[in-house]
């Protein structure tokens, strides 16, 4: 059971994962070895899931976010299977859901430009196995980025 202590280490964290444990202790009101103790049972329990640094795309030439939705021949566990198999082992496909809805999944990628963004169309999602129809969105502009969970539920 997560509680507001819980909540408050996370929500520093979510914020800046740089933190010392000191620092997060001091600003929850807990010892260091507490808030260690409680860091660890987060991640343990699987809440803190992975530690890492979230990159600025534009500053390292990805100029351009496409999402891109993506339907199957079928919805077989087979073929299913295989797209995300496929799907996975692609590193210009950064993100990846299964959806409900007209599409069944949709992608995530980044490009420095159109042309390469042709590249990656033809290249990597039309290669992806069992590909039936694909339908390409432009992010004109990020007006709000992922930054974390809220921590409290409605």
């Amino acid at each position: 059971m997560i509680d507001d202590i819980d909540r408050n280490i996370l929500n520093l964290m979510q914020k800046n994962c740089r933190l010392s444990i000191s620092d997060i202790g001091d600003k929850v009101g807990l010892s260091a070895s507490a808030c260690h103790r409680r860091i660890g049972i987060l991640e343990n329990n699987g809440v803190i899931e992975h530690y890492a640094a979230r990159l600025n795309g534009e500053k390292l030439g990805y100029n351009m976010a496409f999402y891109v939705e993506v339907s199957l021949e079928s919805q077989s566990e087979a073929v299913l299977s295989a797209f995300e198999k496929a799907a996975l082992a692609r590193p210009e496909v950064l993100e990846c859901y299964l959806m409900t809805g007209a599409a069944d999944y949709l992608i995530k990628v980044a490009a420095p430009d159109t042309k390469s963004y042709e590249q990656i169309y033809k290249r990597t999602i039309a290669a992806l196995p069992h590909v039936s129809r694909i339908q390409s969105s432009l992010v004109m502009k990020t007006v709000k980025r992922w930054t974390g969970y809220p921590t409290r539920l409605l």
